[in-house]
């Protein structure tokens, strides 16, 4: 890894909501640090309910981590854009987040270690 970026298993169990919903619940999630940034969990794919998220068209590029694309979260009474990332082909020594979702938190979006 790089010595800007480490990534290591996530202590204990997580929880993703918006909403009022539960998105995901995960003892598997991984904690990305880069830099002086905030630490950011990124959960398993398997672990989050993909059916409340939409692809939307919003990518974005790291020169760290490689190219990241988009997902909106759609609740019952809004929809919360781009409110989720993934790396689908994650550069080499970031590879443990490929199959893995972050999530901006908010007043509506939660990541909560349980």
């Amino acid at each position: 890894m790089t010595p800007y970026i480490t990534i290591r298993k996530a202590p204990g169990n997580w929880t993703v909501r918006a909403g009022g919903a539960v998105l995901g619940e995960s003892s598997n999630a991984l904690e990305l640090t880069e830099g002086d940034y905030p630490s950011v969990i990124y959960f398993p794919r398997e672990d989050i309910a993909m059916a409340f998220l939409d692809e939307s068209d919003k990518t974005s590029h790291c020169p760290h981590k490689g190219d990241a694309r988009y997902f909106s979260i759609v609740t019952k009474s809004k929809t919360l854009a781009d409110a989720v990332w993934s790396y689908e082909d994650p550069k080499e020594d970031v590879a443990r987040i490929k199959d893995h979702l972050a999530f901006y938190t908010s007043d509506e979006l939660t990541v909560e270690q349980l």
